[in-house]
């Protein structure tokens, strides 16, 4: 399922063809996907201009100026690719439906965004702008591991006399928002926390150091355009290629990236997961 650094990088490559741009129609081609689509959602859409468009979580938020929001969950497989519009230097031609493209949306100013997914674990809805917040799916989200309610201080106080594993603890989306398995993965790596070692039994300074390297490790992604490993597309199409550096992610007995550490990485399954780590360097 795409992360937080894959659903950002889909929003940003959405923005030059989405942001202020009209809806001239839009297609709606089967009456679900996880979950029906909204009542007359093609006829809500069409003719409404996009304000802006916010990324919450792993969540895209399309904010509309009929005061309506359009809600956006890529599941595991969806993914939005545009076409017809400038993607830096190329212009791509709106290519052949495809049997997964669900829902297409034509906007005025050339752009056509295709929503495609084989899978259909994906999710649209449309809420009112104003009550956005309150809507089940986000109104648990802790906040944002890049924004500036996520600080030391707060994930110290959030994980102290915590039982659970510090794994499982950053996948608690009550917690922060946005943060999957990858990365997590990556940032204990980088901290040299051991993903067995209870979240609360962890030294407040060692607790501290995780938020900029969360920080850090996320930005890498996104820089690289995400991470690409089965289904995950930019919306130009591309693959993203930061798994070309993950450090412990889907490594396992290969040696251990730290120099001077002869470690080799070990998977173990934690709440049903996958988790890579060192046992050499991460303590």
């Amino acid at each position: 399922m795409p992360e937080l650094p894959e659903v950002e990088t889909v929003r940003r490559g959405l923005l030059p063809s989405m942001e202020h741009a009209r809806f001239s129609d839009v297609a709606v081609n089967r009456p679900n996907l996880r979950w029906p689509f909204p009542e007359r959602m093609a006829e809500r859409l069409t003719g409404a201009r996009v304000n802006a468009l916010r990324r919450r979580s792993k969540y895209i938020l399309v904010e509309l100026d009929t005061d309506e929001t359009l809600l956006i969950h890529l599941g595991m497989s969806g993914r939005m690719t545009v076409s017809g519009d400038p993607l830096g230097q190329f212009v791509h031609t709106h290519p052949q439906a495809e049997k997964h493209d669900h829902v297409v949306f034509d906007m005025d100013n050339g752009a056509r965004v295709t929503f495609n997914d084989p899978r259909r674990f994906g999710a649209m809805d449309l809420l009112t702008t104003a009550t956005v917040d309150a809507h089940p799916l986000l109104a648990k989200l802790g906040p944002e591991p890049l924004g500036n309610g996520f600080d030391e201080d707060y994930l110290v106080k959030s994980l102290e006399n915590r039982n659970t594993p510090v794994k499982s603890a950053l996948l608690d989306q009550r917690i922060v928002a946005g943060l999957g398995n990858i990365y997590v993965c990556e940032a204990l790596y980088r901290a040299g926390i051991s993903p067995r070692r209870k979240a609360g039994k962890i030294a407040a300074e060692r607790t501290a150091s995780l938020v900029p390297i969360i920080r850090r490790v996320l930005s890498d992604a996104i820089d690289a355009g995400g991470s690409s490993l089965k289904d995950f597309r930019q919306a130009d199409g591309e693959l993203g290629y930061f798994q070309h550096s993950f450090d412990v992610y889907g490594r396992e007995g290969e040696a251990c990236h730290t120099s001077g550490c002869d470690g080799v990485i070990a998977r173990i399954t934690q709440s049903g997961r996958s988790s890579f780590y060192c046992p050499q360097c991460q303590r």
